[in-house]
C-alpha cells in the first residue's frame, strides 16, 4: 500500500473514532439535558426541598405527595446491604483466584464468574421470588420474604462479577518483586497477601467496589420483583421497600402525559442519574490512580 494512501486512511479513521467518541458524549449530554429540562417543569409545581426531604411518595392520592426520602433511603439500604455481602465475598474470591487457585481451576472460575454477569436480571429476580424469598420468610417468621434483605442478596449476586473481575485484575497486576521481597524476609503467603498485595492493589479494589455500587444502585428489574415495592421509610432489612429505579419502572408506563407526576419521575431519574454518575466517577478516579501507580 502506498505511503500517501496509508496516511489518508489513518486520518480518515482518526476522524471516525473521534466522531464516535463525541457521539457518545453527545448522547450522555442529551440524556442529562432531557432529564434536567423535564425536572424544571416539576420543580415549578413542587419545591426542591419538599421533594428531597418529603416523607411520603404518593402521587396518585387525593392530595398528591412527592417526597422522595423513602425512595432514597430504600435505595441506599438495599445497596448498602448488597455491598455488605458482595465486598468480602468479591475480594476474597478475587484473592483466591489470583493467589491460591491453580491454573486449571483459575481457567474454570474466571469465565464462570464472568458468565454470571450475562444472566438476565429478570431471571435473578425470579429466583429471588421462588427461592430466596420463602427462605427469608421462614427464617424471620414473616408472611413473605419480599423485603430489602431479599433485594440486597440478589443485588450482591449481580454485583459480584464486576467486583471479582476488577479486583482480581488489580491483585494480579501487583509487581512480583513485592511478593519476592515479602517472602525474602520470611513472611507467609497469607501475611504477604494481607500486608503487601491487598494494600498495593487497594486503588483497583476500591474502584471495583465503586463500580459494584453503581451496578447495584442502577438495577431495576430485580429490585422491582424482589423488594415488595412499599414506598415507606424502612426501619430494617426485613421491611418491604421501593427503590427509585423500581418506582420509575412501575409508574412511568401508566402516568398521564405532561402532568406533575410525569415530570416528578423525571426529577427522580435526575437524582438517580447523579447518584450513579458519582459512584462511577469515584471508581474511575481510583482506576486512574492505579494506572499511574503501576506506571511509576
Amino acid at each position: 500500500m502506498k505511503y500517501k494512501v496509508r496516511i489518508s486512511l489513518d486520518i480518515v479513521f482518526q476522524y471516525i473514532f473521534k466522531a464516535t467518541g463525541l457521539l457518545v458524549l453527545c448522547l450522555l449530554g442529551g440524556i442529562l439535558a432531557l432529564l434536567i429540562y423535564n425536572s424544571f417543569s416539576f420543580f415549578a409545581a413542587v419545591k426542591p426541598l419538599d421533594f428531597i426531604t418529603g416523607m411520603e411518595w404518593n402521587p396518585t392520592a387525593k392530595t398528591p405527595a412527592y417526597g422522595m426520602l423513602p425512595l432514597i433511603l430504600s435505595t441506599t439500604l438495599v445497596t448498602f446491604g448488597a455491598m455488605l455481602i458482595a465486598i468480602p465475598l468479591g475480594i476474597g474470591t478475587a484473592a483466591f483466584i489470583s493467589e491460591y487457585a491453580g491454573t486449571r481451576l483459575k481457567n474454570i472460575l474466571k469465565p464462570a464468574i464472568e458468565m454470571l454477569a450475562a444472566v438476565p436480571s429478570v431471571v435473578i429476580g425470579f429466583l429471588g421470588i421462588v427461592v430466596v424469598s420463602p427462605g427469608l420468610a421462614d427464617m424471620a417468621g414473616l408472611p413473605n420474604g419480599l423485603n430489602a434483605l431479599n433485594g440486597a442478596i440478589l443485588l450482591a449476586v449481580m454485583a459480584l462479577p464486576t467486583i471479582i473481575t476488577i479486583a482480581e485484575d488489580a491483585i494480579h497486576a501487583v509487581p512480583k518483586t513485592y511478593k519476592e521481597a515479602s517472602y525474602g524476609v520470611g513472611a507467609t503467603k497469607w501475611q504477604t497477601l494481607r500486608k503487601v498485595i491487598i494494600p498495593a492493589a487497594a486503588p483497583g479494589i476500591i474502584s471495583a467496589i465503586m463500580l459494584g455500587v453503581g451496578r447495584a444502585i442502577g438495577e431495576t428489574m430485580t429490585v422491582l420483583m424482589a423488594t415488595g415495592n412499599a414506598a415507606l421509610i424502612p426501619s430494617g432489612f426485613f421491611d418491604s421497600v421501593k427503590t427509585m429505579t423500581a418506582t420509575i419502572a412501575i409508574e412511568m408506563g401508566e402516568v398521564p402525559y405532561q402532568t406533575t407526576h410525569y415530570y416528578g419521575l423525571y426529577a427522580l431519574a435526575t437524582v438517580l442519574f447523579f447518584m450513579t454518575l458519582i459512584a462511577n466517577l469515584v471508581g474511575e478516579y481510583f482506576i486512574n490512580r492505579l494506572r499511574k501507580y503501576h506506571a511509576a
